[in-house]
């Protein structure tokens, strides 16, 4: 199995004890250095999902959890096609904040304007399906949360790209904005509500 955009390795540690050789595919080195701390069992290997150091169909499966949207899609679906044994497997993981939670849509409106379209963490969808490279996508879904007080909550948005890089000032205040509406909840901790969804398609063979 290779985990293609691995991160720190939240995916890769589940797909260990699977019993499969599992091959951790990270470029940042930061990155990487925690996934080789967390997952030492997984091989983990500095490239790209445009270029993956492995031979011509010699993997099981590829999952990617959270990083579809980061890749050169023109360049990379032929790469996990090539990488992939006839019949193996493309494994999409994401997830989202259930924005029909009152609590998601309070965070929305302070946050949104700074975040892009929806649609963009989308795309890869209509491109997987164009490239005609894998068969249809079968989707699961389902939901979780997370428990936060005010302070967690704050600590949690500012894990967002999008925020995390905004000039000091403006994070501050939209953080403090964000701990302030935690404060408001009438519990503590209280429910953090989020969208999860896998997935599916199959390698189709070369006409």
């Amino acid at each position: 199995m290779v985990d293609v955009g691995a991160g720190t390795g939240k995916l890769t540690r589940q797909l260990v004890p699977l019993g499969a050789r599992v091959v951790a595919v990270e470029p940042l080195d930061e990155m990487r250095a925690h996934l080789e701390l967390a997952v030492p069992q997984a091989e983990a290997v500095a490239a790209s999902a445009e270029e993956l150091p492995l031979g011509d169909a010699s993997a099981d499966a590829i999952t990617v959890a959270c990083a579809m949207h980061w890749f050169d899609l023109d360049r990379a679906l032929p790469e996990f096609h090539r990488v992939l044994k006839p019949g193996g497997g493309l494994a999409v993981f994401g997830q989202g904040r259930d924005l029909a939670d009152p609590l998601q849509q309070a965070v929305q409106e302070i946050i949104g304007r700074f975040l892009p379209e929806e649609s963009a963490f989308r795309v890869w969808r209509a491109e997987v399906a164009a490239s005609g490279l894998f068969g249809p996508l079968e989707e699961r879904r389902g939901t979780f949360e997370q428990l936060l007080d005010a302070e967690g909550l704050a600590e949690r948005i500012g894990t967002i790209s999008y925020i995390a890089r905004l000039p000091d000032d403006e994070r501050q205040d939209v953080l403090g904005r964000i701990r302030e509406l935690g404060e408001a909840q009438s519990a503590s901790p209280f429910p953090f509500k989020y969208g999860a969804f896998v997935a599916v398609c199959t390698r189709r063979d070369a006409d």
